[in-house]
């Protein structure tokens, strides 16, 4: 197929970004929950280490609707090639949302 062709998209260019992390950034915190909500404009998503003597949130996260659904997209993605590689994860039933 040609590179002219209409019904191709044209391939974008690649560029080299840049991304630079902190130190504690980069050491990542462990989540076992995630508590999801929205509003118009943003989700927002707390990310919980529940462990005795109760839970904490770790980290939040808060994105808009469209960079919402791209990580979505890319999470079921890769949660695909894991399973190609890995087999299938056991799904659990969704926790009762937990009280922040």
């Amino acid at each position: 197929m040609s590179t002219n062709d209409p019904k191709r998209p044209q391939q974008a260019q690649q560029q080299t970004v840049s991304i630079k992390i902190s130190d504690d950034v980069h050491k990542g915190v462990y989540a076992n929950q995630v508590i999801i909500a929205h509003s118009r404009d943003e989700f927002v998503m707390d990310f919980v280490a529940d462990f005795p003597p109760g839970a904490q949130i770790v980290a939040r996260v808060i994105t808009s609707p469209a960079h919402a659904a791209a990580l979505l997209e890319a999470l079921g993605e890769n949660l695909h090639r894991y399973e190609r590689a890995h087999g299938a994860v056991p799904r659990r039933p969704s926790s009762p949302p937990a009280s922040a």
